[in-house]
């Protein structure tokens, strides 16, 4: 437990560092949580908010981060659904899940955590304010690029993969969920 906060607290340290230094590059970060996103939180938490029987759930229990999304956060989570998880090559989500690949599969998780509580609207202003993209740092020390799609935010992973948000600020006492429709990659160690 004490390593899982001790890494979660240097992964922190790494993407506000990042965060500083893209916003410096002229590209919009996402603002942090907003005063209206804690107060519209209920009591319940993201973790016990995610379906016991998805396969998003069952990732972050296999890589630890379930105790992670019961604390405190705040955190965004952007959780694929189980039809995200489908689409990956044959096995993928398999070898993913073995205790051999646990530290692959953190990493790929974390990609799908920001920092802070950031809602729908959030995003899409900072897409606006940087004038049509916003580089989001994520947990993992990553980072995504919002854009829009009409009225749709598409994610993009480092490897040009595409992720809708299909669902949004679904809000919890520690942060908010997004859904989206795939799996997000980091880019590789």
């Amino acid at each position: 437990m004490t390593r899982t906060l001790l890494a979660l607290g240097l992964a922190t340290s790494l993407v506000a560092i990042a965060a500083c230094d893209q916003a410096a590059d002229g590209n919009a970060a996402a603002p942090a949580q907003t005063g209206e996103a804690k107060d519209a939180a209920g009591n319940k938490t993201i973790a016990a908010s995610l379906d016991p029987n998805g396969k998003f759930f069952a990732a972050a229990k296999a890589a630890g981060l379930d105790a992670t999304l019961a604390g405190p956060g705040p955190y965004t989570v952007l959780a694929p659904d189980d039809a995200a998880f489908a689409k990956l090559p044959a096995g993928a989500a398999d070898t993913l899940m073995k205790p051999e690949s646990r530290n692959e599969l953190t990493r790929v998780l974390t990609y799908h955590i920001l920092p802070g509580t950031v809602l729908a609207e959030d995003i899409a202003k900072a897409i606006d304010n940087g004038k049509g993209k916003a580089v989001l740092a994520t947990m993992g020390g990553g980072t995504l690029t919002a854009t829009k799609d009409g009225d749709k935010v598409v994610l993009t992973d480092s490897a040009g993969g595409k992720a809708s948000v299909v669902s949004g600020d679904q809000r919890f006492s520690n942060g908010v969920v997004h859904g989206i429709d795939t799996v997000l990659m980091p880019s590789a160690s």
